[in-house]
């Protein structure tokens, strides 16, 4: 059992990289023995998918069918998908690891997840559905000049998707080096390949229904595993928490906040990454424009809030399982007494715990699926940047060639996955946990105070959102690069400059100035035209005349 528990500990790396919990270098992962309760699941899991991808395929004909699945998914369907999308195997294991080690302090992480989503239900859902059409450029440039507000948004959206495309293909490369016995090159080359056949042939509608497989079974799972504990205690959450209490080192503790974040500025600004983070994710905003209607697109928000919060209570009940199951069995330590893996392998230890060897193959095989649709996801939202707002917008003024924004959207996907292949090469021995953080800072630094400003405030300018939102971008890559994460844990400087966890507190704030000061400065002509255009969008925004149709397939 123990050989093949360490099989999986690539997957600490993943809990790591999408919580961003600190961890240190992977370095050369030694190949292990394969598990082939995983390898067999997985490949059941990749043959379903690519039957789904051709399938997808002959649906895909046209701009809209590859960037929006022309439109054409229920609300059901898409917040299914939103929550496959989100709620990654490393955000269960990286939950589960903080509640393991320090109990009540874990939620932070849950919390600031799901917090973001009302965000998006309130304010944004609907009027992304009436404005946009392929992209959340499509929104925010509604009333401005498209050359400039366009070429920021797909700034930053490259941006993002490159911090989490780094993550996610290192992650999923040592998780199949360690679980195949495969060279990590290969593992990593294998994972891109994977990764285009996806999006080049199924688009939208395969990546889509990647998602919605993948969610329904880390669920599964989850809720197995779950259950399973509770099942233990009479389904009595209150004997669990008090034997969590008796058996762990911080005991009574550990039910109260202070463990986790002790830097009241560094929780506020983390917890800020996180919560707006969320609702400047492009590949995640990029979802609401999958579904005919606004109403579908509120449903969308319902139905994914519902997932991830029953999700995110899952994994605090199976934190507190590996306290009482896993950190007591010396079966998952080594000989110092530590985890085997580190404390991100709590949830991986205890699927071995409550399921065997079979129900740890399947939580190894789900945790690789996950890497492979939010993969997807994220190079359909980095290709659509790329064809849909900078080569049709900008380069040919909205008038493409018919078929050419396809065929540069499908190139783009090409170029995307050979760069993910190369950078999840070259950073192979890096730690990668910043990189994630970095693009929930980006996204919240740049691309949602744009967002926000240029559909709720009448005043603002093309000026203004342009040179606010590079502003943030600048300001959130700039202080995490000077933080620990990089300075000191990349760079090796012996201290670090920006001594906080995350940017977003300081980055935000000159992201939003930025917009709100350069637009109430701006007289230019173009400022009065982008003021006056803000009743036609507001009405757009609010009933839906004029916004873009499904496609009938």
């Amino acid at each position: 059992m123990k050989t093949t528990i360490r099989n999986a500990s690539a997957l600490a790396l993943l809990a790591a990289a999408n919580a961003a919990i600190a961890a240190p270098d992977l370095g050369q992962a030694t190949k292990q023995a394969t598990n082939w309760t995983a390898i067999t699941m997985f490949s059941v899991f990749v043959i379903l998918t690519l039957f789904i991808t051709k399938w997808a395929a002959k649906r895909t004909r046209s701009a809209s069918d590859f960037y929006t699945a022309g439109g054409g998914i229920t609300g059901f369907q898409n917040g299914l998908a939103i929550a496959g999308d989100f709620m990654s195997a490393a955000s269960f294991l990286g939950i589960s690891a903080a509640v393991f080690a320090n109990g009540f302090d874990g939620l932070i992480y849950a919390i600031g997840f799901l917090v973001g989503w009302p965000v998006i239900t309130f304010l944004m859902a609907e009027r992304l559905r009436n404005l946009g059409r392929f992209t959340f450029a499509d929104v925010a440039a509604y009333r401005f000049a498209q050359k400039p507000v366009r070429m920021f948004a797909a700034s930053g959206t490259l941006v993002t998707v490159l911090f989490y495309l780094i993550a996610q293909m290192v992650g999923a490369g040592q998780l199949i080096k360690l679980l195949f016995g495969l060279d990590y090159s290969i593992a990593v080359v294998l994972v891109g390949i994977l990764m285009m056949v996806y999006v080049l042939f199924g688009g939208m509608t395969a990546t889509t229904w990647v998602q919605i497989i993948k969610a329904v079974m880390l669920l599964a799972g989850a809720s197995f595993m779950a259950f399973s504990v509770l099942a233990m205690y009479n389904f009595s959450p209150e004997q669990l928490f008090a034997k969590a209490v008796e058996v762990h080192s911080k005991k009574d503790s550990i039910m109260g906040p202070g463990n986790f974040i002790k830097d009241p500025i560094s929780g506020i600004s983390f917890g800020m990454a996180l919560m707006f983070g969320t609702a400047g994710l492009p590949h995640i905003l990029m979802r609401f424009f999958t579904v005919p209607s606004a109403k579908e697109a509120r449903k969308s928000v319902l139905w994914a809030t519902t997932w991830i919060g029953y999700f995110y209570i899952l994994t605090f009940i199976i934190g507190f399982g590996a306290i009482v199951l896993v950190g007591t069995n010396g079966a998952f330590k080594d000989a110092a007494g530590k985890l085997l893996g580190g404390n991100n392998m709590a949830a991986v230890h205890l699927a071995s715990a409550v399921g065997g060897d079979v129900f740890l193959g399947f939580i190894s095989a789900v945790a690789f699926a996950t890497i492979l649709a939010v993969v997807a996801g994220l190079t359909l939202s980095g290709a659509s940047a790329v064809s849909h707002d900078i080569y049709a917008t900008v380069i040919k003024k909205g008038q493409p060639a018919p078929g050419s924004e396809l065929r540069v959207s499908k190139i783009t996907t090409i170029v995307l996955g050979i760069i993910a292949v190369a950078l999840g090469y070259v950073f192979e021995t890096v730690n990668v946990a910043f990189m994630v953080s970095l693009a929930f800072a980006i996204a919240a630094s740049a691309n949602f105070p744009v967002l926000f400003m240029s559909v709720l405030w009448s005043k603002c300018t093309t000026r203004g959102a342009t040179i606010g939102g590079f502003l943030g971008l600048i300001t959130a890559v700039g202080l995490t690069v000077l933080s620990k994460s990089v300075w000191v844990d990349v760079f090796h400087n012996k201290t670090e400059i920006f001594p906080y966890t995350s940017p977003a507190l300081f980055s935000m704030i000159v992201g939003f100035v930025g917009v709100w000061l350069f637009s109430v400065t701006d007289k230019s002509p173009r400022a009065a035209i982008d003021k006056a255009g803000f009743e036609a969008q507001e009405v757009r925004s609010e009933t839906g005349i004029g916004a873009a149709a499904a496609s009938a397939h």
